[in-house]
């Protein structure tokens, strides 16, 4: 027989476990569950305002929440630029840099139009690497960094916040372009062929060399993309990352829609889901080339960009255009 004692000890427990479970389920909580849902008894309780499908589809899921550690802020503040020109790069590439600001990329190239260029990177993991870039940016003043790791896996996050930074500094701006430290861009065409400042500026407006295809799935590939990431077959048309051009109102749209669309690596793929998920087509233009193609005057003449250009190159490619514009092809 058990003693008083342990019948008392056993009667507490039972009351207090009875009081617990019923103030458990007796009091509302302000905790939403994935999959799991418990219904007050109260009826006077109301749902949580959050508690929405709506809510739930659209909430944040990149909110790219990373500060400059190198901006230029007011660059845009004295002019509306006609072109913006928005070129990835890494630490090491400063002779690419350089090669671009004394070519194509020379913002005073043309008296009558005004273009910024703007060279994008993360942070490198080398600090003196960081503080050569840091020192450069004092110089030309014309790099913008935020602190997420720079590396070929976070392109992604680079040309988004290209597309913030327009956003957010130079939202008056006409057109931009995106493309990378290895290409070669022939202004004339760029300037006066495609875009034509004399023209009405377009709106949801987007063009490059068009690609339509599906992801890869081999995963000795560099483009290769795993079903987790990406179940579908096929991916929306995109612009090759090389080089593409846009109507400069495309940039916030395309930043925004990328706070509520689940990142990929794959850059001009992202950029391609977020055009399709704002119903926005890329126009196809052939002057956007993604591949090496050997100098020759007239055949540079006909294209906007060419791919695989080191910095040596762009200088020889650049002078000789420039100095044979009065011959015919």
């Amino acid at each position: 027989m058990p003693s008083k004692v342990s019948c008392l000890y056993i009667l507490t427990v039972v009351c207090w476990a009875s009081a617990l479970w019923y103030l458990s389920i007796s009091r509302p909580t302000s905790y939403t569950y994935v999959g799991h849902m418990s219904i007050p008894i109260r009826k006077t309780v109301k749902p949580h305002k959050n508690l929405t499908f709506t809510n739930i589809r659209t909430r944040t899921l990149n909110p790219h929440a990373f500060e400059y550690i190198i901006n230029e802020p007011k660059k845009c503040e004295s002019i509306t630029p006609f072109l913006v020109i928005l070129i990835s790069t890494t630490h090491k590439e400063f002779d690419a840099r350089q090669a671009i600001r004394e070519t194509w990329g020379d913002e005073s190239t043309f008296a009558d139009v005004h273009i910024l260029t703007v060279f994008l990177l993360g942070r490198n993991t080398d600090e003196v690497l960081n503080q050569m870039v840091d020192q450069e940016s004092q110089i030309f003043h014309d790099i913008v960094v935020e602190d997420f790791i720079d590396s070929y896996h976070n392109l992604t996050l680079k040309t988004m916040m290209g597309m913030r930074w327009v956003a957010t500094f130079c939202p008056k701006a006409q057109y931009v372009m995106k493309t990378d430290s290895d290409i070669f861009v022939n202004m004339d065409n760029l300037i006066y062929k495609l875009l034509k400042p004399t023209t009405k500026p377009r709106r949801r407006y987007f063009t490059g060399y068009v690609i339509n295809g599906g992801p890869i799935r081999d995963m000795r590939s560099k483009w290769y993309m795993s079903r987790d990431l990406y179940p579908e077959s096929k991916y929306p048309p995109f612009c090759s990352g090389t080089g593409y051009v846009f109507s400069a109102d495309v940039a916030e749209l395309i930043f925004k829609t990328s706070l509520h669309t689940r990142l990929l690596h794959l850059e001009d793929v992202y950029v391609g889901l977020c055009l399709h998920k704002l119903g926005i087509h890329p126009y196809q233009n052939s002057g956007f080339n993604h591949w090496k193609m050997a100098y020759s005057l007239c055949r540079y003449r006909r294209v906007i960009t060419v791919h695989q250009i080191p910095p040596e190159e762009m200088h020889h490619i650049w002078n000789d255009m420039s100095s044979k514009k009065h011959l015919r092809c």
